[in-house]
């Protein structure tokens, strides 16, 4: 049987990057979303695949201010053979005097619970959901607010901890993760919570489009780019 094309997409990116190798203990974590819950379906069907030598964990992180993971989704998790742990994490308790909650403060402290969990359990990867358009609206905030030649990397290796991050989703545009979404009956449940303030990823959203005409092609292009640079020619 045929793979859908998402998963074409995110065994390119595996292959390329060498994302999952023999002996892997990947820990995912599941926030509800439909990124993080592609991630888990590809996982659970790799395993099928003849050869393979890994094995996944699924992890909610829930706080005090996000939703409870869906019990549809569970129950979709489920009929994939996978279960879910969640791990709770209290993050209005862990700001400092005078600082205000944001998405950013709140993915770094998930990220690090998560990351704290791969250590102690023995997992030695940990594969997070930002795919293509995360990856280039990032690197257009960067560039355009920082003056960094920067964002997100497929695989990132710690210097101080002895844990990779993967991004299996790297060359998967969003609206292909959409479709797909729709086709397998994703229920997706992401945070609502009053302290979001997504303005500057929103613009950048509108400046990938308007730059690429939000065609495919174009953001691969632009993604290339990152790995095609000529030194000689930069500043």
């Amino acid at each position: 049987m045929p793979q859908p094309p998402l998963f074409r997409y995110i065994d390119k990116a595996v292959i390329d990057y060498k994302m999952i190798e023999n002996g892997d203990r990947i820990l995912i974590g599941a926030s509800g979303g439909k990124d993080s819950t592609a991630l888990i379906e590809y996982f659970s069907n790799r395993l099928k695949r003849p050869g393979s030598d890994f094995e996944f964990k699924a992890i909610h992180v829930a706080t005090e201010i996000t939703p409870d993971l869906n019990q549809d989704l569970q129950n979709l998790f489920a009929s994939w053979n996978v279960s879910v742990e969640t791990l709770n994490v209290e993050v209005l308790g862990r700001l400092k005097p005078g600082r205000k909650m944001n998405c950013y403060w709140c993915s770094t402290q998930r990220r690090t619970e998560l990351l704290r969990y791969a250590m102690a359990n023995g997992f030695n990867k940990i594969a997070l959901g930002h795919h293509l358009d995360d990856t280039l609206e990032t690197l257009l905030m960067n560039m355009l607010d920082k003056g960094t030649f920067s964002t997100m990397a497929p695989v990132m290796t710690y210097n101080n901890y002895p844990v990779k991050v993967i991004r299996p989703l790297c060359y998967a545009p969003e609206n292909l993760i959409i479709e797909h979404g729709k086709s397998a009956g994703y229920i997706c449940s992401t945070c609502t919570c009053n302290y979001q303030d997504n303005s500057r990823r929103k613009q950048a959203r509108a400046k990938l489009e308007f730059l690429t005409d939000g065609d495919p092609s174009k953001k691969e292009h632009l993604f290339d780019s990152m790995r095609n640079i000529h030194p000689d020619y930069l500043a």
